[in-house]
């Protein structure tokens, strides 16, 4: 890096550093996390959206630095996961706005890049909080910008923004409770610090801290026994593009994004389609990928091209969930998806009314793209969204905002009781979408859920002394219990949420959960509440022994 200008191939192989260097951190970034929770995931959340950034990027060789930022952009927007993938995301996003004209930067130009970037992600975000990404991410744009003089360079820049990052980082438990009483900094904050370092890191000629560049989740090797000579095309392929409008074909201000999605419903299910300046991203499920390239070859060029036989990507069951062998005569009027880990879990809400339950949930968060491939399998008109989990909502709103063939809205439901209680009273009979989802919003009040799960570490929250591999009970952001078994835990965290008022509760068993230990929480039950009605799921949850429903 020269301290003059930075150019689009320079600035790949700064965010690839960046990107090696959350990687190799992302553990430490999850153990960050407030409540001491397996799976804690703001590290893989983050490392996934960025690497998705990066698949966009590589290979494209693009001496344009707006080019190449809004390359990564693209990229991770449809990858963002998690609260902190998809404030990352808007970060980029409106750094990518901000160069989006410029050939190559001066240090003064990426600056305000990253103020833009700052202002983007603030503006994602409905209700800011202080003490989080959004912080450290600000003051160390400010501080680094404030300090810009004539003789600045590239390294003086970035050893201004990095240590005021570290500084605003370090800040960040008093600016936060929680994390102070967690004795904890933010991790969203932490995961940005390990980018910033790699990126300075890659352009001091050093390797990052430990780790290799992200590719996302590893690909399972292809078994191609799955279709030999005498298989029969069955699931079709994974078609995905990015297409380069051409003005020697069509005239591009007049070109429809929305029309040219209605063509390719034609030719296959699973749609993503959305169009950045002049270039046009596509994902398809198609039995005729050769259909598909040549009428879209008719609007321009191909910038990169991916197809992939779908019986060697997944197992059957998850291609007939995502791509359906018989075609829709046309959107229904009202369609629902949700979110759920766990085969018990999943099948009640499917049961219940889901059309479309995405397989996610703690430690396991879809991206912007999973939630819009399920819009594009439910085909209706108005597809409400249940998240069940505070994590994911921001990634399911981001879907919603991009998806263009639904009315998406997304009902809030921050964990599976608010999930299940919604799902409970779906009805459409009226035939009227705000009361629909006015129902859904309803039927979520005054639902109480507790969780139940081993603590990864000792810490001391609400006043609750945690030991690491003990089980700990809590609601929402409130710890209420903690014992050295799971059973006990589940008990004293009903008597925490005043069960004794409630009438009805549903216990969803986790797939660590014994046969005794449900025998032991059933006379516990019994004992404690007689009169209380208890209904019984075999859930099959990774994360959590009990998830506790009171109603």
């Amino acid at each position: 890096m020269t301290d003059q200008v930075l150019d689009g191939q320079t600035f790949a192989k700064l965010i690839t550093g960046g990107a090696a260097s959350l990687k190799a951190n992302a553990e430490i970034v999850n153990d960050l996390n407030v409540f001491p929770i397996p799976d804690g995931d703001t590290g893989e959340n983050m490392s996934l959206t960025i690497g998705g950034g990066l698949r966009n990027l590589n290979g494209k060789e693009e001496t344009s630095i707006g080019k190449a930022a809004r390359l990564l952009a693209d990229g991770m927007l449809m990858s963002a996961r998690g609260n902190s993938g998809v404030i990352l995301s808007q970060l980029f996003a409106g750094i990518a706005e901000s160069l989006s004209e410029k050939e190559t930067a001066t240090v003064q130009d990426v600056a305000e890049a990253l103020k833009a970037g700052v202002k983007s992600a603030y503006a994602a975000v409905i209700n800011p909080t202080e003490g989080t990404i959004l912080t450290v991410a600000r003051e160390a744009a400010d501080y680094a910008a404030s300090r810009i003089g004539e003789n600045t360079t590239f390294q003086s820049f970035s050893s201004d923004y990095i240590a005021e990052l570290k500084r605003s980082l370090d800040r960040t438990p008093e600016l936060l409770a929680t994390l102070k009483e967690a004795g904890v900094i933010d991790s969203g904050g932490a995961g940005l610090y390990y980018i910033a370092d790699g990126v300075i890191r890659t352009a001091n000629g050093e390797e990052p801290a430990r780790g290799s560049v992200p590719h996302g989740t590893p690909a399972a090797d292809l078994d191609f026994s799955k279709f030999d000579e005498n298989s029969v095309m069955e699931f079709g392929y994974c078609t995905e593009f990015l297409l380069r409008l051409q003005s020697s074909k069509i005239d591009i201000p007049s070109f429809s994004v929305e029309q040219f999605t209605e063509q390719l419903k034609t030719l296959g299910d699973s749609i993503v389609c959305f169009q950045t300046g002049t270039i046009v991203k596509v994902h398809i499920h198609t039995m005729t990928p050769g259909v598909v390239l040549d009428r879209c070859q008719a609007y321009g060029e191909f910038l990169t091209l991916k197809i992939e036989n779908m019986t060697l990507q997944h197992h059957e069951a998850e291609i007939r969930n995502r791509f359906p062998t018989e075609k829709s005569t046309g959107p229904k009027p009202y369609g629902l998806v949700t979110v759920a880990t766990g085969e018990g879990i999943k099948s009640t809400f499917s049961d219940l009314g889901a059309d479309y339950v995405i397989d996610g949930g703690q430690g396991k968060n879809p991206s912007t793209e999973d939630f819009m491939e399920a819009f594009d399998a439910v085909n209706a008109r108005v597809i409400y969204v249940l998240p069940n989990n505070g994590n994911i909502v921001m990634a399911a709103k981001q879907a919603a905002k991009l998806y263009q063939k639904a009315d998406v809205r997304v009902v809030e439901s921050k964990n599976i009781g608010d999930g299940y209680a919604a799902l409970t009273m779906l009805s459409y009979d009226s035939d009227d979408a705000d009361a629909i989802e006015n129902d859904l919003r309803e039927a979520m009040q005054g639902v109480i859920t507790g969780m139940v799960t081993r603590s990864i570490r000792n810490a001391t929250i609400d006043g609750v002394a945690i030991e690491e591999g003990h089980f700990i009970g809590f609601t929402d952001k409130h710890m209420l219990a903690s014992a050295a078994e799971n059973t006990p835990t589940a008990l004293a965290l009903l008597e925490k949420l005043g069960a004794g008022e409630h009438d009805f509760l549903i216990a969803i068993y986790g797939a660590a959960t014994t046969d005794a230990q449900r025998d032991a929480f059933r006379k516990g039950i019994a004992g404690a509440y007689p009169n209380m009605e208890l209904y019984e799921i075999d859930g099959g949850q990774e994360v959590y022994d009990f998830l506790l429903i009171l109603q």
